[in-house]
C-alpha cells in the first residue's frame, strides 16, 4: 500500500512561495488503478514525484509498504526506488540508443549482466508488442511506440508500483486507448499497481478503480470512478465530468438539468417514454456516454424547464425508473451575458 500522511511540497520562485501539495493525506491500495486528475497547476505531477521522493515532501510522511520514505537511509531509498517504475509524458528515452539498450539502461545500472539485461528486455518487448522493433532507435518510432518502449524500460526492474504523469498527454485518442488497455493488461496479469496522473475525465473513466481530484495542491474529493461520475461533489469534479466543450453546453444561460443513466437504463428509452408519457418539451443541451469499469454510464443535460411543476414531474418520473437526477445552476453572472 501506498500511504501519504499530510503531504506539503513548497516551491521558492520569484513572485513567493508556491504550495503544489497541501497537507495531501492518500491511500493507493495494491493492485489498483489509482488516478490523481486534475486541471493544470493543481500539483498532482509534483504529488506523484513525492510518491517516489523525487520530490522531497517539506511536511508529512510518504510510506509504501510501511516504509517510510521520508525517513529512509540512501540505500533503502535506493532499494525502495527500484521497486517503482515511471513513465512520462515526453518518453524520456536516450536517442543514441536503440529500443533494446534502452530498456537494458536500468538494468545496467544495476549491475545486471548484458546477456541476463538482454533477455529481460526481449521479454518485455514481446509484452508491450515491439519485438520487431529491438534494433529501431526513438527517431524511427511513432508516439505509441515510445511509450511502449518506455513502460518496457519502466517494468525493467520489476515494479511493484508504476507511476503514470500525463503519460498519454501527448498521443492521439486511438493510440491513448491502447497505451491503456496495455497498461490494465499489466495491472491484471503482472499485478503492478499502477497510478495514473491526468487531466483528462476519459482516461480515468477508461481504465481507474478509484480517483482523487485535485486543485490548488489540494486533495478535493477521492472515491471509485462511478461515484465521482454520478455524484460530483468538488467544483473541480463537477468542472471534469461535465465539461461545457465535451457536453455541447456552451456557456448556458439557464439553469439545466443532468440525468445520469447506469447500467441498464443506459439502453432502455426512459427519455423517450418521460417525453410521450408526461408530455413535455424538453430541450436537449447535450449528451455523451462512457464505459466506466465495463459498464456502460451515460449522461444527458436538458434544459430547466421555467414550471416548477414540470421539474416535479421530471424528478418523480425518472426517480421511479431507478435514474439520478441533478439540478445544476447556473451562476448570476454568466446568466446575465
Amino acid at each position: 500500500m501506498i500511504r501519504l500522511e499530510n503531504v506539503s511540497k513548497i516551491f521558492e520562485t520569484k513572485e513567493g512561495k508556491v504550495t503544489a501539495a497541501d497537507h495531501v493525506d492518500l491511500e493507493i491500495n495494491d493492485g489498483e488503478i489509482f488516478g490523481i486528475i486534475g486541471f493544470s497547476g493543481a500539483g498532482k505531477s509534483t504529488l506523484v514525484r513525492c510518491i517516489n521522493l523525487l520530490e522531497k515532501p517539506e511536511e508529512g510522511r510518504v510510506l509504501i509498504d510501511d516504509l517510510d520514505l521520508t525517513n529512509a537511509s540512501e540505500k533503502e531509498l535506493r532499494q525502495a526506488r527500484r521497486s517503482i517504475g515511471m513513465i512520462f509524458q515526453q518518453f524520456n528515452l536516450l536517442s543514441q540508443r536503440n529500443v533494446i539498450a534502452n530498456i537494458c539502461y536500468p538494468l545496467e545500472i544495476a549491475g545486471i549482466d548484458k546477456k541476463t539485461a538482454a533477455e529481460k528486455a526481449r521479454k518485455l518487448l514481446k509484452i508491450v508488442d515491439l519485438e520487431e522493433k529491438e534494433k529501431a532507435y526513438p527517431s524511427q518510432l511513432s508516439g505509441g511506440q515510445k511509450q511502449r518502449v518506455a513502460i518496457a524500460r519502466a517494468l525493467a526492474t520489476d515494479p511493484k508500483v508504476l507511476l503514470c504523469d500525463e503519460a498519454t498527454s501527448a498521443l492521439d485518442p486511438l493510440t491513448t486507448r491502447n497505451i491503456l488497455q496495455l497498461l490494465k493488461k499489466i495491472n491484471r496479469e503482472m499485478g503492478v499497481t499502477v497510478v495514473i496522473i491526468t487531466h483528462e475525465m476519459r482516461v480515468v473513466e477508461q481504465i481507474c478503480d478509484r480517483v482523487a481530484v485535485m486543485s490548488n495542491g489540494v486533495v478535493e474529493e477521492t472515491g471509485t470512478v462511478e461515484e465521482i461520475f454520478r455524484d460530483p461533489k468538488s467544483d473541480t469534479a463537477k468542472k471534469l465530468v461535465i465539461p461545457e466543450q465535451a457536453s455541447g453546453v456552451r456557456n448556458p444561460t439557464r439553469d439545466f438539468i443532468r440525468i445520469i443513466f447506469d447500467g441498464q437504463s443506459s439502453y432502455e428509452p426512459v427519455f423517450s417514454e418521460l417525453i410521450l408519457k408526461e408530455n413535455l418539451r424538453l430541450n436537449i443541451l447535450g449528451a455523451g456516454t462512457e464505459d466506466i469499469g465495463g459498464n456502460a454510464y451515460g449522461q444527458l443535460l436538458i434544459e430547466r424547464p421555467e414550471d416548477e411543476k414540470d421539474v416535479l414531474r421530471i424528478r418523480e418520473f425518472l426517480g421511479s425508473r431507478g435514474v439520478d437526477v441533478e439540478e445544476v445552476a447556473i451562476d448570476t453572472e454568466r446568466r446575465e451575458r
